[in-house]
């Protein structure tokens, strides 16, 4: 503050700051301080005490410099604190003309209201000058602007397309999705309840859905990674962890509470969603908030990839738990398997377009989608096969998720399956089977035929149901016929398929001769070595037969029942033996011989 050659006849406290100034300029301004002299007993009062200035002293100070008549810049940092100061000190038209209150008023409507990143600019200065901001409706008027802007920001580029005659997706293709100076990234500045308010205004308005999400991605990200880069090196469990999960919880709900309507046309980047759902489970946000994520998460799992499923759980510290929540992905699968359900009750999340399909058919969007769903579930079982903390049950319950008619080749589960037994030696051999039970072996290629047929892991049952297939499919190769009882062939569903799982014809035996004779040969000492041990079972079968018998009681009866059999037959034995040294008698001898007398000759 200049001095002034008159000495001060006031000062001013405003906070911890003292001001010597001068009554005269500071009266003729300001109509709080006028007042404060005015109501004061001693008329010569020389201090005055200014309570809560918004601003504080930075703010009167300014203030201060306008009531003297020094010229002071009204800028975009600086407008919102000015603003809020003349209101306070009633410094309005009434007591000079062009005073701080008008000067600012025409800076906002002229600069910062027409303008989206001023008017968001302003506005987060206003977060340090609460709550005097929101009584003057200065945020108020700053939060409609924006929304206002944006709207007719998004009436003007239609418009624009409209009148280049463009097609709608080719206008978007040569515009860039998110330009450099895009004011959605402005909010990521805001707090998280200006954002809420700014975000509810905007929907309010009309403003298209897959702007919502680009704006809720966009603060997200500067939030929440925000949040991690700050408090990275805080010990797990800490009065600051604690702070920190609590702080990305309220984060991550209030998000949630903001997306858009779930739309096919329109949905939420699948990416944002796992993340965000990473987060609430991190974070144990509120069930509300988790089950809505699920839901949209499985209401477009057939655009995820392994990375968006692989979440990780939240141990809270047990070492004994698995790596990752599996019992949230059974729902989420669940979820998409259920869609037709719940397109029932929610009948606008269906396209008109759709409705002409057949759902059942191969061609239809949802035979391809899930078809898609069964190649995720099925590398993300072999992810998570590799946890040796993973319970059977749960890994069985995964498995059994999908409907027969979800996969065309079982190589995948095939493969998972395999890897679970490998991690896992020691399993039941009841949910040994019941594991292997959910792999259909007519749909397994030649490659997965031929490992499974020499695999020691899978039960025996499987590897003779493999064998079989295996060698009709062989013998139809080798007699160049279409065989119709492979591959699920018998619904007409699916084709003949080739090693790589990809649809084919026939297989050519000239062109495949060579390695048909040698996967012959295999499939024939795989068949002999299977023949081997069903002949040792055998011979084990026998033994104990023999063994039972010797142990049994009744075995006594059978003996002394025998002993008297071979009496009898040494009587009968002895009775046909010719005397020695005598003759023979003659009816001994002849024993037809009266018969053959009395005969008609």
């Amino acid at each position: 503050m200049p001095i002034s050659d008159v000495s001060s006849d006031i000062t001013v406290e405003v906070g911890t700051s003292s001001f010597p100034l001068h009554k005269f300029p500071l009266v003729s301004r300001s109509g709080r301080i006028r007042k404060l002299l005015l109501d004061a007993k001693d008329s010569k009062i020389s201090r005055i005490n200014l309570v809560a200035v918004p601003g504080g002293p930075e703010a009167f100070e300014l203030a201060a410099r306008f009531c003297y008549g020094i010229n002071t810049e009204i800028t975009i940092s600086n407008v919102a604190v000015l603003c809020c100061a003349a209101r306070f000190l009633e410094m309005t038209e009434d007591f000079a003309e062009k005073n701080l209150e008008a000067r600012v008023e025409a800076y906002l409507r002229e600069i910062v209201l027409p303008n989206i990143a001023n008017s968001i600019a302003v506005l987060h200065r206003c977060e340090t000058l609460l709550p005097f901001a929101e009584e003057i409706n200065l945020v108020s008027r700053l939060i409609n602007a924006i929304a206002s802007n944006a709207c007719k920001e998004q009436l003007t580029s239609g418009l624009l397309k409209l009148d280049h005659n463009f097609p709608t997706k080719l206008v978007q293709s040569m515009e860039p999705e998110t330009p450099a100076d895009w004011w959605g990234k402005s909010l990521a500045v805001l707090s998280l309840d200006f954002f809420q308010r700014v975000l509810s205004a905007v929907k309010s308005k009309g403003l298209k859905q897959d702007m919502i999400s680009k704006i809720l991605i966009n603060y997200a990200h500067n939030s929440l990674q925000g949040l991690v880069a700050r408090d990275s090196q805080m010990v797990k469990g800490s009065l600051l962890d604690l702070e920190f999960q609590k702080k990305q919880r309220i984060i991550v709900e209030a998000i949630v509470n903001l997306l858009p309507t779930q739309s096919r046309k329109c949905p939420v980047p699948m990416a944002f969603l796992s993340s965000l759902l990473k987060t609430a489970i991190s974070a144990s946000a509120s069930t509300s908030c988790r089950s809505d994520l699920e839901r949209r998460i499985g209401l477009q799992l057939d655009q995820a990839i392994l990375e968006d499923i692989l979440i990780p759980a939240n141990s809270h510290g047990n070492t004994h738990s698995t790596i990752y929540d599996i019992d949230t992905i059974v729902r989420i699968f669940s979820i998409f398997l259920n869609l037709d359900e719940d397109d029932e009750e929610d009948n606008h999340l269906r396209d008109e377009s759709e409705m002409i399909y057949d759902f059942d058919s191969p061609g239809s969007p949802k035979q391809s989608s899930i078809l898609k769903v069964s190649k995720l579930l099925d590398n993300y079982l072999a992810e998570v096969a590799l946890d040796s903390n993973l319970m059977p049950t749960k890994f069985i319950a995964l498995a059994e998720l999908l409907p027969d008619h979800a996969r065309i080749v079982s190589d995948g589960l095939y493969r998972a399956v395999d890897i679970f037994l490998k991690v896992h030696p020691n399993i039941k051999d009841s949910e040994r089977y019941r594991l292997c039970k959910t792999i259909d072996c007519q749909k397994l290629s030649q490659e997965a035929c031929s490992h499974a047929a020499q695999n020691e892991r899978l039960p025996v049952q499987m590897a003779v149901q493999v064998l079989y297939f295996e060698q009709i499919r062989l013998r139809n190769a080798m007699n160049g016929g279409h065989n119709q009882f492979f591959f699920g062939a018998m619904n007409g569903q699916y084709p003949q398929r080739s090693g790589s799982g990809a649809g084919s014809g026939a297989i050519s035996p000239r062109d495949n001769y060579a390695s048909v004779r040698r996967e012959n040969r295999e499939l024939k000492l795989e068949v002999a070595r299977m023949r081997m041990r069903l002949t040792d079972l055998e011979k084990d079968h026998v033994s104990m037969k023999q063994e039972l018998v010797k142990t049994h009681p009744a075995n006594k009866l059978f003996k002394s029942f025998a002993r008297k059999l071979s009496k009898l037959n040494n009587l009968f034995r002895i009775n046909s033996i010719k005397p020695i040294g005598g003759k023979a008698n003659s009816e001994t001898r002849f024993p037809f011989q009266k018969r053959r007398r009395h005969s008609v000759s």
